[in-house]
C-alpha cells in the first residue's frame, strides 16, 4: 500500500511541479539569471559560511541577499551538473555515475534524449544563453592508445572533438560557450577547452583558467546587455578542484594561515559558523576524522599547510572573478534585474588524487614537454603547473565543517551546498533560510521566473517530467511547500531526506542509518533502532524511486 501511495504522490508532485505560475505580476520585465558553481567547495569554504579564506565578493551577495544553511547537490560533479542543468533526478537524466557510457539508461554518461537544459527551456520565452567552463555532462572520447592519450592531454597532439559534438552546450540551448568539455583541467592550459565547437589550441603566455572563466562571463554580459532581451549566463568554476594550481602571489597571502593545523582551523570555522546564525549553538561539532592524528606530529605538515593555502588561494581568485562580473552587472544597468546564484557541486574532495599518476585525465607533461610532478612522497610543494596535487581527506573534513565525510557520500559532508541568492528588491537583505532545496528546483525556479514553459516533448523526444519545485516563494521571504522526499544515490552510497528524518548508508552493504536533522544536523546520533517502521517506511520509498529513476538494477547486474 505504502509503494502505491508513494507512486500516486510522486506523480501528482510532478504534475503540480510541471505547473509554475509565471511572475509577470510583480516583475514588469523577465529578469536576468546569472548561476554561478563551484568545483569541490566544502560547505565553510567561503568568509559568509565560516571560513578564514578571503572572500568579499561573495560575503556582498550574502550581506545583501540571501543565505541557503539546507541547499542540496547530488555529491559529485556530473552528477550535479545532470541535475542543476534538467531539474531531473541525475540517473533519469542519464547520468548516475561518470561520463562514459556504461549502457544501462541511468547510466549513459551523457545528458540523455529524454531531458531539456535550462538553456533550451529559457530560450523558447525570449531568452539570450550563454555558458562558460566546465560542462562535463557529456561522453568522453578517448585517444586509442596510452601513448597518444598522454600527448593529446598534453596538446602535443590534436583532435577535432573531445566528445560527440552533439553533446556540446551549443547543441543543448546555449548560444555562447568558452570552457572545457571535461572535468580535469591543468589550471595554466586546460585540456578540452574550447570556444563554441572549436577547439582553442593555444593560451596566453600568463593565462589561468579561473581568470579566463570570470572575464569570459563578464564579456558575455557586455554582449548581451546591448540586445535588450533578459539573459541566462551559467558560470560553471573548476576552482577549487584539483590539482592545486594557483599563482604564487595568491599562495603567499596564506603561506602561514594553515601552520596551526587541521583542528584550530575547523574550530574557527565552526565558532564563526555558530555566531552567525548558520547552526544554532548548541549543534555539537562530530569528531575529526582520523581523531588520532596529531598536527604537530604530522611529518608532512609543511607539506599539508602549503597545499591548504593553494586551495585557499584558489577560491580567493575565483572571488576576485566574481567580483569583475558583479561590477560588469553595475556597469551595464543590469544588476537591479538580475538573480545571481553561488553553490558549489559538491562537498570538499578527500581525493589522493596525485596517488593515480598520469592517465585518463591527468597529462603526464606540460605542453613544451616538462613533466608533471606527482607529489606521492610530499617532497614538491603544489602550486606550479608542473604538479599535480590535491589535498587530504583531513582537510577535506575541515572545509566541511561542521559536517562528517566529503565528496561521494551521501552524509550532508557530500550533499549539503552553501546557496547565495541575491536579487535585489526580491531577497532580504543579510536574510538565511533553513528551508530546504535542491538543484533540481532550479528548472522550475527560472521557468516561473521567465515565463518559460516545460515541454513534453522536444526534437521529436518525450521529455521526463522535471522533479523539482520552484524557489521563488524562499526568494521572498516567504514559506514554500517543502518536497515531500528527496532522495539521493552515487557509488551504491544511497539516502532520502522525509521532512526532519534522514535514512542514510554508506554503500549497498552498510545498514541504514537514521538521523533527527532538526535536533542533529551533524548525524552524530543514529535512532534506527529506535524507529524500526520509520526506516522500513523510508526504505520502500528509495526503492520505489531507484527503480522508477533507472538506479536499480545496476548496471552489469
Amino acid at each position: 500500500m505504502l509503494k502505491i501511495q508513494f507512486i500516486a504522490a510522486f506523480g501528482l508532485s510532478c504534475f503540480l511541479a510541471n505547473s509554475p505560475a509565471p511572475l509577470q505580476a510583480q516583475n514588469k520585465k523577465q529578469p536576468n539569471i546569472v548561476l554561478i558553481m563551484a568545483d569541490d567547495l566544502g560547505y565553510s569554504d567561503i568568509g559568509c559560511y565560516g571560513s578564514e579564506i578571503r572572500t568579499p565578493n561573495l560575503d556582498k551577495l550574502a550581506k545583501g541577499g540571501l543565505r541557503f544553511t539546507q541547499f542540496y547537490n547530488t555529491s559529485r560533479c556530473c552528477p550535479s551538473r545532470a541535475a542543476l542543468l534538467t531539474g531531473q533526478y541525475n540517473h533519469s537524466a542519464g547520468i548516475g555515475n561518470m561520463t562514459h557510457d556504461q549502457k544501462s539508461p541511468g547510466y549513459r554518461g551523457y545528458l540523455t534524449e529524454n531531458t531539456v537544459t535550462l538553456a533550451e527551456v529559457l530560450k523558447t520565452a525570449g531568452y539570450q544563453t550563454g555558458m562558460v567552463g566546465k560542462w562535463h555532462v557529456a561522453n568522453t572520447e578517448e585517444a586509442k592508445t596510452k601513448e597518444d592519450h598522454l600527448l593529446w592531454l598534453s596538446h602535443r597532439q590534436e583532435h577535432a572533438t573531445f566528445g560527440p559534438i552533439e553533446q556540446y552546450p551549443v547543441n543543448r540551448g546555449f548560444d555562447k560557450y568558452y570552457g572545457t568539455i571535461w572535468g580535469v583541467v591543468d589550471f595554466f592550459d586546460p585540456f578540452s577547452l574550447v570556444n563554441g565547437d572549436k577547439p582553442v589550441k593555444h593560451v596566453g603566455k600568463n593565462y589561468y583558467y579561473t581568470d579566463a572563466i570570470n572575464d569570459t562571463a563578464s564579456n558575455y554580459i557586455k554582449d548581451f546587455s546591448k540586445k535588450g532581451k533578459p539573459f541566462f549566463l551559467y558560470v560553471a568554476h573548476t576552482a577549487p578542484h584539483w590539482p592545486l594550481h594557483a599563482l604564487p602571489e595568491d599562495i603567499e597571502k596564506y603561506k602561514n594561515v594553515y601552520k596551526v593545523g587541521w583542528d584550530a582551523i575547523r574550530e574557527q570555522r565552526f565558532k564563526k559558523m555558530k555566531e552567525s546564525g548558520l547552526f544554532p549553538a548548541d549543534t555539537k561539532l562530530p569528531e575529526r576524522w582520523k581523531k588520532e592524528a596529531v598536527w604537530n606530529e604530522n611529518p608532512d605538515k609543511a607539506w599539508d599547510a602549503h597545499a591548504m593555502a593553494v586551495k585557499a588561494a584558489m577560491i580567493e581568485r575565483m572571488d576576485a572573478g566574481i567580483g569583475r562580473i558583479i561590477k560588469t552587472l553595475e556597469m551595464t544597468g543590469q544588476i537591479d534585474n538580475t538573480l545571481i546564484l553561488f553553490l558549489s557541486d559538491n562537498g570538499a574532495s578527500s581525493d589522493d588524487a596525485q596517488k593515480y599518476g598520469p592517465g585518463f585525465d591527468r597529462a603526464g607533461s606540460t605542453r613544451d614537454g616538462q613533466p608533471v610532478i606527482f607529489p606521492v612522497n610530499k617532497k614538491v610543494l603544489p602550486g606550479p603547473q608542473n604538479t599535480f596535487g590535491a589535498a587530504n581527506e583531513l582537510w577535506s573534513n575541515v572545509s566541511n565543517t561542521p559536517f562528517r565525510y566529503w565528496k561521494t557520500t551521501p552524509y550532508e559532508g557530500g550533499i549539503c551546498t552553501p546557496l547565495i541568492a541575491y536579487w535585489p528588491g526580491v531577497t532580504k537583505k543579510g536574510s538565511m533560510t533553513d528551508q530546504v532545496g535542491h538543484l533540481i528546483d532550479f528548472m522550475p525556479t527560472f521557468m516561473e521566473m521567465g515565463g518559460a514553459k516545460y515541454p513534453s516533448s522536444f526534437k521529436g523526444n518525450a521529455i521526463t517530467p522535471y522533479a523539482g519545485s520552484s524557489l521563488t516563494a524562499v526568494f521572498k521571504g516567504q514559506q514554500r511547500k517543502a518536497p515531500e522526499y528527496l532522495f539521493f544515490e552515487h557509488l551504491s552510497g544511497k539516502a532520502v531526506r522525509y521532512g526532519k528524518w534522514k535514512l542514510v548508508a554508506m554503500n549497498q552493504k552498510s545498514a541504514w542509518e537514521l538521523y533527527d536533522l532538526a535536533k542533529d544536523r551533524t548525524e552524530t546520533v543514529n535512532l534506527a533502532s529506535q524507529h524500526p517502521e520509520l526506516v522500513k517506511q523510508l526504505e520502500t520509498a528509495w526503492n520505489d524511486w531507484a527503480f522508477k529513476t533507472h538506479v536499480l538494477p545496476k548496471p552489469g547486474k
